[in-house]
């Protein structure tokens, strides 16, 4: 038996192939199935199967294509209330593998309609568990993704309640040997507390996972349901495209239009700039956002820019075009492209560069907008006096920042801080905008110096 996980540092993503004697499903596969394909190629391997742990939210899943392309059967939970062509694959019931079996476990909590998969060797042993979203390396699932979306919807409250019974009546009495793999690592979102390790066993989660201790029922639900992150703009619409199941990825990124750099654009559409923020601070389409390429793009896109939204996309060379067109894609956002180009030479505008020594010594002249994650904030302002608005919250919240004073943006290292003061400067224009960027640190250092 071969088991291997393929992992998207972007997304923090993983997806699975299982193969046993010339046959191969896989668990949970990205947008571009590609990579599946030429996996089944090197192992003389048939895709067989497809199997959907749950309707993803924060990646568009390729399990419809693989099908259209192979022949390979579908699985997934009667619950999930499936539009394409499946076979249900609920508690108990099992995919014979040749001479393995995949067995299907309902275990509600992050969604409900999620499944974990075990794998049994050709001697019946339980050797290997597929979690979805369920079970994390560190973490398990959050549970307020399906509160408004989905086949089913639920409140927060009441998965964290289903997560309590899947983890104790049925996941934590797994072999301690048998492998953990998840279908995320750090960085995700689908959880608040993921280990950077990409994989573990059940012994190890019984030791070290904070949400397997004991714990009453109610206590787990509160622990649960607290702080976890922010939920992006994308993860509902995703949920939807992938109980459809979504079109074939190359072909999806090939209609995206392509126009000349210096191409008139339509008034009123909004325009992303990929590139680094130096080129963009230098000379930018008026308006426009600066969603930098980088490897969480696709999750900043979808937490910036809504589903239903249509815009254009700056890139600074063809090669990082076609890259984020395929980045878009991942997130099923490719169709609200209206067109990609480089970036225009005329009709472009600059923003200032903020004089940090008159900022450290005379703060009270400056606006300051500190837009880190509220995990972040509560944490400790960096600045005492700034106002909290978190980026993914800035677009809908621009009417909040004063307008009598310049106004000097940040976050905790620059990335943030460079989309956002592009956001703000795209909307109020009679006082400066700064970003503070990578300074942000040396200026907080300096004010704790002198007592600020």
């Amino acid at each position: 038996m071969i088991i291997h996980q393929f992992y998207d540092k972007g997304l923090a993503h993983a997806s699975y192939a299982v193969i046993r004697l010339g046959k191969m499903i896989v668990i949970d596969p990205a947008r571009d199935p590609q990579p599946y394909y030429e996996f089944a190629a090197f192992n003389n391997a048939d895709i067989t199967g497809v199997i959907e742990t749950h309707p993803h939210a924060d990646f568009i899943s390729s399990h419809l294509e693989i099908h259209q392309t192979t022949g390979a059967t579908i699985y997934a939970s009667k619950l999930l209330g499936a539009v394409y062509p499946h076979e249900t694959f609920d508690d108990g019931e099992v995919i014979q593998l040749a001479d393995i079996k995949l067995r299907a476990i309902n275990t509600p909590g992050h969604s409900p309609d999620s499944i974990c998969v075990l794998v049994q060797d050709e001697n019946g042993n339980d050797k290997a568990l597929f979690t979805g979203d369920t079970l994390f390396v560190g973490d398990v699932g959050r549970p307020d993704l399906r509160e408004n979306v989905g086949n089913i919807t639920a409140a927060k409250e009441k998965l964290a309640h289903q997560m309590y019974h899947s983890t104790r009546d049925k996941l934590m009495h797994l072999p301690q040997n048998v492998v953990v793999y998840p279908a995320h690592g750090p960085g995700s979102l689908c959880g608040k507390n993921l280990s950077p390790d990409l994989q573990s066993t059940i012994g190890r989660e019984l030791r070290e996972n904070y949400a397997l201790q004991l714990m009453d029922e109610l206590t787990f639900v509160k622990t649960l349901v607290a702080d976890q992150p922010f939920i992006p703009k994308y993860f509902g619409h995703d949920v939807d495209i992938n109980k459809k199941g979504a079109e074939p990825f190359a072909k999806s990124i090939a209609s995206v239009p392509k126009i000349k750099h210096n191409a008139s654009l339509q008034t009123g559409v909004l325009v992303v700039d990929t590139r680094p923020q130096d080129q963009f601070k230098n000379g930018h389409v008026k308006g426009a956002i600066n969603i930098q390429d980088g490897n969480k793009f696709e999750t900043w896109l979808g937490s910036i820019v809504g589903p239903d939204e249509v815009f254009y996309l700056i890139a600074a060379d063809e090669l990082s075009m076609d890259t984020l067109i395929k980045k878009a894609a991942k997130i099923g956002y490719e169709k609200n492209i209206k067109a990609a180009l480089l970036s225009p030479t005329t009709g472009l505008e600059k923003l200032p560069e903020v004089d940090t020594e008159d900022y450290t010594f005379h703060p009270d002249h400056y606006t300051v907008v500190d837009v880190r994650n509220w995990g972040e904030i509560n944490e400790g302002k960096i600045f005492e006096h700034s106002i909290s608005i978190p980026l993914p919250e800035l677009r809908e919240r621009l009417n909040e920042i004063p307008t009598d004073k310049p106004v000097v943006v940040h976050c905790a290292a620059g990335y943030r801080s460079a989309a956002a003061s592009s956001i703000v400067a795209g909307k109020i224009t009679t006082v400066p905008v700064y970003d503070l960027g990578e300074a942000v640190t040396e200026v907080g250092n300096q004010k704790s110096e002198i007592g600020d």
